[in-house]
């Protein structure tokens, strides 16, 4: 076999598959909940198909609880200003303070909250066999005005009386360096008759961010459920209706990009969560747990995580509860979570991803100098064969099975292996895909500036010259060097005597130029100093072959 043709048909297939995977591969979802566990007896049944509807059910117009109106109470901690309305009890605004809504000097903090129905707003809590959507909104006491901590921590409770007489006390406990809030929620029935009822605590939620690079990549309600992870697209519950899942849940939450709002049942609590998209945008997450019944006087006591904030991979491990699996690379998650922690140590010492991608890109070409080494010295060694194997094809035009003997007798006699060139280049597309999920994905990648025009290795490279280019904006100038980088790299790439497949060859800087336009530029500096590393390598063994 030429091995050309093999580099041909791989690097062909490297962008077919980058393209493919950008423009028509929705977000990798997990396979289904597998089981469910039976809630008495804890025998393990045949799992139940998927609930859906046929409809979404709209959500009636809001009735606030008759008695007095309901108050914002603003909570600050070092990470985060928030608002509880009293009104509900929901969570009005959650601003992240580290976090900007973009790279703007007058951006404001990035808002996790972007709906506003007293009923609608993340944390909405009831209680009762009731649809929890068709109640009335019930309107809490505070017992602060503000909450604002630095390092401690701090509770503010909140209570109300719902129309059946029974009591509900929410008591939320925020720490001034976490992101993770607790909340104890105790109903009590101070009635004179036994009520029953079940707890069912919500979360409404809006994508987090309209930027066009996030439309490829997953935004929609998530779980961990039996031990594994499932992402559910929101277009399903737009076209199909509502889901639910059922069994031993570790957590629920509405992911974005970059940011989550997740619900902490504790690991291994058996309970149900429904998913429907009420239009908008809006996704209405609903977290059921068991019935029970409350005899005169009695209690029941619930306990939640909270986590509002970044999907970043020691905020989430810290927080416990599996919750770090929501930060999902997909098939290349083994490959991709090294490469992550490789870049965050890098830049613990750099202070600039920009400089910590281009040390993983040189670490990495440096792992595999030995394989590209050899198999460029094939290729070179290929190239000189190609006078006598035109001699084997013109002599055995009509004898296949001839040439073939001697075609293998030529590589013996000049050890050469015929697809020993392309070898490198199919070890390094599994890196490839791994940091391009790593650096379109994590968080720390988000709005981290390289140098110059560069602001954000997350996005798109583009320099402003004053004027709006259709579709460009700027001036691609990363990815232009890139892409005359690989035509520099093509034209010192030993070719074979087929000048078609040579011209077809030099049109592929040209395709990958242009299939690298809307990539975040720190995957284009990858490929750039990936591509100066092998024009460096190939200069040299040209010189030593020569």
């Amino acid at each position: 076999m030429d091995s050309q043709r093999v580099i041909f048909a791989v690097v062909l297939s490297l962008g077919i598959l980058v393209v493919y995977q950008y423009f028509f591969i929705a977000p990798q979802q997990a396979v289904p909940v597998a089981t469910e566990v039976a809630l008495e007896t804890g025998v393990q049944k045949e799992p139940p198909p998927v609930v859906t509807q046929p409809e979404t059910p709209l959500r009636p117009a809001v009735v606030i609880q008759p008695g007095r109106e309901g108050r914002d109470i603003p909570v600050e901690t070092n990470l985060f200003f928030a608002v509880i309305s009293e009104t509900g009890g929901g969570v009005k605004s959650f601003k992240l303070k580290k976090y900007k809504e973009n790279t703007d000097a007058a951006s404001d903090i990035k808002q996790l909250i972007l709906t506003q129905a007293p009923n609608e707003l993340p944390l909405y809590f009831t209680w009762g066999l009731e649809d929890p959507t068709r109640t009335a909104v019930p309107v809490y006491q505070a017992t602060k005005n503000e909450v604002k901590i630095d390092s401690e921590t701090d509770v503010l409770k909140m209570s109300t009386v719902l129309p059946s007489g029974v009591e509900i006390v929410r008591t939320f406990t925020f720490h001034g360096n976490d992101y993770l809030v607790q909340m104890e929620v105790d109903v009590v029935n101070h009635t004179e008759h036994q009520v029953q009822g079940a707890p069912t605590l919500s979360l409404t939620n809006k994508p987090f961010s309209n930027r066009k690079e996030d439309r490829f990549l997953f935004n929609g309600p998530a779980l961990f459920v039996n031990n594994e992870l499932e992402e559910i697209k929101a277009a399903d519950l737009e076209k199909k209706g509502p889901q639910s899942r059922t069994g031993q849940l570790s957590w629920v939450a509405y992911e974005g990009t970059y940011f989550m709002c997740g619900l902490l049942p504790g690991e291994g609590t058996q309970g149900s969560v429904n998913f429907s998209s009420l239009g908008d945008d809006k996704i209405s997450t609903m977290l059921t747990g068991n019935a029970t019944v409350l005899q005169p006087g009695e209690q029941k006591h619930y306990s939640y995580g909270v986590y509002f904030g970044p999907k970043k991979l020691a905020e989430l491990q810290k927080a416990g509860s599996n919750l770090e699996k929501i930060v999902n690379f997909g098939w290349f998650d083994l490959m991709a979570k090294p490469v992550l922690h490789l870049l965050i140590f890098l830049n613990g010492y750099l202070h600039n991803y920009g400089l910590a991608i281009i040390l993983v890109t040189i670490l990495i070409k440096a792992a595999f100098w030995p394989i590209a080494q050899k198999g460029m010295k094939s290729m070179k060694t290929m190239q000189k064969l190609q006078p006598k194997m035109a001699k084997l094809r013109e002599k055995y035009a009509n004898d296949k099975e001839q040439l073939n003997r001697e075609m293998v007798q030529l590589y013996k006699t000049y050890k050469v292996n015929p697809v020993g060139g392309c070898l490198p280049m199919v070890l390094q597309i599994p890196v490839f895909f791994a940091l391009y999920k790593v650096l379109l994905q994590t968080i720390e990648l988000r709005h981290a500036p390289f140098m110059l025009w560069i602001t954000d290795l997350s996005a798109p490279d583009r320099l402003p010259i004053g004027i709006d280019i259709p579709y460009l904006g700027g001036i691609p100038v990363l990815t232009l060097l890139m892409g005359g980088s690989m035509f520099l790299q093509q034209k010192m790439t030993p070719t074979t005597g087929d000048p078609t497949q040579a011209k077809i060859m030099m049109f592929l800087p040209i395709i990958f130029t242009f299939m690298f336009i809307n990539f975040a530029s720190g995957l284009v500096l990858y490929w750039f100093m990936n591509n100066l590393l092998s024009i460096a390598q190939q200069y040299a063994i040209n010189r030593q072959v020569d």
